[in-house]
C-alpha cells in the first residue's frame, strides 16, 4: 500500500465513522430532548411555555443542546471522505458535495446553537423580567426561532444536506466500487429530504417529514458503512 492510498483510506474511514457518530449522536440527543423537553413539539410554543422548560433542563440539558449543535460539523470530514472516495470518478460532483455539506454543517450549527446560548440567556432573563420585558423577550425568542431555526437551521441546512446526498449518489453512478442501489438510494433520500424541508411552508409534506426523521439517521449510517468499507474505484469525470 502506497502512502497516498493509505492516506485516502484513512480519510474515507474517518468520514465514514463521522457519519455513524453523527447518526448515533442525533438519535441519542433527540431521544433525550423528546423525553425531557417534549422536543420537537415544544418548538411551537411561546417564550412563556418554552423558556422556563429550557432552564429546567439544568446544566446537563444545556450540555446536551451544545453537543446537538456541534454534531452537524461531522458532515465536513464525512464530505472529505466522500470526495476522497469518489473524487477520481466524479471530481466536479464531489467538489460541489463538499461545499454543500459545509453549508449544511454551518447552517445547522447556527440553528441549534441558539438553544444553549441566546435562548438560555433569554430564559434566565425571563425568570425575573417584568411583564413588559417578557413581551420583548417573547418577540426576540420567536424571531430567532423563525430566522435561525426555520430559515437557516432547518430550511437552508436541510436543503444543503440533501443536495450533498444527491451529489454523492450521482457521483456513485460513475464508480465501480458500489452497487447502483447506493447511487439510487442517495438520490432518493436527497429528494425526500428536499420535500421534507418545506414542512414549515405547507402541511402537505408533513407525512414526508415524518418519514425523513427516520430515514436521515439510517442513511447516514449506510453512507458511513460504505465509506468505511470503501475500495478504490475506476476513473472518470462529471
Amino acid at each position: 500500500m502506497t502512502a497516498d492510498s493509505g492516506t485516502s483510506r484513512a480519510a474515507t474511514r474517518i468520514g465514514g465513522w463521522s457519519l455513524i457518530a453523527a447518526a448515533l449522536g442525533f438519535m441519542a440527543v433527540f431521544g433525550y430532548l423528546a423525553a425531557r423537553f417534549d422536543y420537537p413539539d415544544v418548538l411551537d410554543g411561546s417564550a412563556a411555555v418554552v423558556l422556563p422548560r429550557l432552564l429546567a433542563l439544568g446544566d446537563a440539558g444545556r450540555t446536551v443542546w451544545a453537543v446537538y449543535a456541534l454534531l452537524p460539523l461531522l458532515l465536513i470530514p464525512a464530505a472529505i471522505g466522500a470526495r476522497t472516495a469518489l473524487g477520481r470518478v466524479a471530481p466536479n460532483a464531489t467538489r460541489a458535495a463538499l461545499v454543500f455539506a459545509t453549508v449544511a454543517a454551518v447552517s445547522m450549527l447556527l440553528g441549534l446553537a441558539r438553544w444553549p446560548s441566546v435562548h438560555w440567556e433569554l430564559a434566565r432573563a425571563y425568570a425575573t423580567a417584568t411583564t413588559d420585558a417578557r413581551g420583548a423577550i417573547d418577540a426576540v425568542f420567536l424571531g430567532l426561532n423563525v430566522y435561525l431555526g426555520n430559515y437557516i437551521g432547518e430550511f437552508l441546512g436541510e436543503v444543503a444536506l440533501n443536495t450533498f446526498f444527491v451529489l454523492v449518489g450521482a457521483a456513485a453512478f460513475r464508480s465501480t466500487s458500489t452497487g447502483r442501489w447506493f447511487a439510487i438510494g442517495g438520490i432518493v433520500v436527497g429528494v425526500i429530504g428536499w420535500a421534507a424541508a418545506f414542512r414549515n411552508v405547507t402541511s402537505v409534506v408533513s407525512p414526508i417529514a415524518q418519514v425523513n426523521n427516520y430515514l436521515l439517521p439510517l442513511w447516514l449510517i449506510v453512507l458511513g458503512i460504505v465509506l468505511i468499507r470503501w475500495r478504490p474505484a475506476s476513473a472518470g469525470a462529471i
